[in-house]
């Protein structure tokens, strides 16, 4: 699929690099609302009710930074209808920058029914046939908001389909060229992909344009194709592209590993009691990327990556001990008091 690369000279990149003022994280995709059930453990059709909450991992994300007292945007679609300005005002509420959303007047803002298992897992059932958020054109795109971000983040579920697919393409050029960090969350949501197939020649389509990449040991398994995910020369020999300047592998409570250029190791999770696991990974994203914005060589230096990693794993941390995704969030002072009481394990 060599033709939706997005062109990168690393040359042009690295001039274009800018400085650690510009601290905006620009988060592209899809917003949604997830209806999650009032009780732990039960199927959709068991569920007594639903409890309403923002999710989507872009939008997630940009809510996160923020919360940590960064400053993000978030650039998608949503229905031109209730849910739709009720997450618009949302992201506004939490001093992300809206001016990249966008209204659709055909398609319903996105929906997806959450169940959670005992141990705080999910199942998702999605309603988009199609939801706004995929049918977002490239025309449609802020291009100063992207000419802006110091980072720009991204998942997988906006390549499904177009024209969305293709605004995400662009978008990626634009802020490529502007000199933003790309980092990619592919997020992977297997039923909304045609097939498995489609999902990893997806997500694998645009591994080589992003500097920083954050995946699951399952989405390891599932894109490599190999049973053992803690081998690092599983990783390595498939994971790890020229370019790439940091991968993270998350292991839930366990922690993560990172791999760069000149190092590897892993960091401890922090130790807490798991409600609802839901926005725990984005999260994490939020918490990595808040500190990658205030020092954009983060992955340079192996000790602050070591410290910055182990501040988004209490992210991800406080955020499991609440229902929903956004609700969940932590502040910085809630993630620093977790950290002063609790021993890595």
């Amino acid at each position: 699929m060599a033709e939706d690369h997005v062109p990168c000279d690393s040359n042009d990149h690295a001039s274009n690099m800018k400085g650690g003022n510009d601290s905006l994280v620009v988060c592209f995709g899809e917003m949604l609302i997830d209806f999650v059930p009032t009780v732990a453990g039960v199927s959709l059709a068991e569920a007594p009710a639903f409890k309403k909450a923002p999710g989507g991992a872009p939008a997630n994300v940009a809510v996160g930074i923020s919360k940590l007292g960064g400053s993000s945007a978030f650039m998608g679609k949503l229905g031109d209808d209730e849910f739709g300005y009720m997450l618009s005002d949302i992201l506004k509420q939490n001093n992300v920058d809206n001016s990249g959303v966008r209204f659709d007047s055909t398609a319903r803002t996105a929906l997806a029914f959450v169940t959670l298992k005992d141990d705080g897992e999910r199942e998702f059932l999605f309603f988009r046939n199609p939801s706004a958020d995929m049918l977002l054109q490239e025309s449609e795109l802020d291009i100063n908001l992207l000419e802006q971000a110091s980072i720009f983040h991204y998942g997988s579920i906006s390549l499904i389909s177009e024209p969305c697919r293709s605004s995400q393409f662009a978008a990626m050029r634009i802020a490529r060229k502007s000199g933003s960090i790309l980092s990619y969350d592919p997020n992977l949501r297997l039923a909304l992909w045609p097939s498995a197939e489609a999902a990893r020649e997806g997500i694998m389509s645009i591994w080589d344009q992003a500097d920083v990449i954050k995946i699951s040991e399952e989405e390891i398994t599932f894109l490599t194709g190999c049973d053992d995910h803690n081998d690092d020369k599983v990783v390595l020999d498939n994971l790890f592209h020229p370019n790439l300047k940091l991968l993270i592998v998350t292991e839930g409570s366990k922690g993560c590993r990172y791999y760069t250029k000149e190092f590897k190791g892993r960091v401890p999770g922090v130790k807490v009691k798991p409600v609802d696991t839901t926005g725990a990974g984005d999260a994490f994203v939020g918490g990595i990327l808040s500190s990658l914005a205030s020092n954009l060589n983060l992955f340079e230096d192996e000790k602050l990556l070591r410290e910055a990693l182990l501040f988004a794993n209490a992210c991800g941390a406080v955020t499991v001990t609440e229902r929903g995704a956004i609700p969940a969030l932590p502040t910085k002072d809630a993630v620093l008091k977790l950290l002063g009481k609790a021993s890595p394990r």
